[in-house]
């Protein structure tokens, strides 16, 4: 995300419909990142705003995931981002045995359930917005993070079965 100064596009168009403004990507030194990660078994979900996409942020990010599950074994399913395979995040992850790493293949970001979160939380959090500044990223991506939570529930990988049709009766028979 960069912060951008001018004024957002209008929020509907003539025929009614919302106008949708992309998410700006590029590089530049105001650039902000958003680490999130999502509990499924109670849809609880940790996000931290930070400078850089580097190892340390990322093991801050660890450190955050860690704090919040003070029991039992965390698995962090993640891509194979430099940062998530760096020399010293495996150094730390030797110091922390509960955090264990599953990386999704290459070109299947599908098989993470992650990614139907953070389409929910751009939407919520970012998208159709302009910041001024980072610390206006990090606000919306905190107030975003504490409304979702409070409407929090389970998450289920695949879809749920359709619903069972009733079929009526065409015809009645009368003897």
């Amino acid at each position: 995300m960069i912060p951008r100064t001018f004024a957002p596009a209008p929020g509907w168009s003539p025929d009614g419909h919302r106008i949708k403004s992309e998410i700006d990507y590029s590089r530049g030194p105001e650039k902000t990142w958003v680490y999130g990660a999502l509990r499924v078994r109670d849809g609880q979900q940790i996000t931290m705003a930070a400078s850089s996409r580097n190892s340390v942020f990322y093991q801050q990010f660890l450190q955050l995931v860690e704090d919040a599950n003070p029991t039992g074994e965390i698995w962090i399913v993640t891509d194979n981002l430099s940062s998530h395979n760096s020399l010293s995040t495996r150094t730390w992850l030797e110091d922390h045995p509960r955090i264990r790493h599953a990386f999704i293949p290459v070109g299947a970001c599908w098989l993470n359930l992650q990614e139907g979160w953070w389409r929910i939380f751009r939407k919520t959090a970012l998208a159709g917005r302009s910041f001024a500044n980072p610390d206006d990223i990090t606000q919306a991506t905190a107030l975003a993070t504490q409304q979702l939570n409070a409407r929090a529930r389970p998450w289920i990988w695949g879809r749920p079965a359709p619903p069972t049709r009733q079929l009526r009766r065409r015809y009645v028979y009368i003897q």
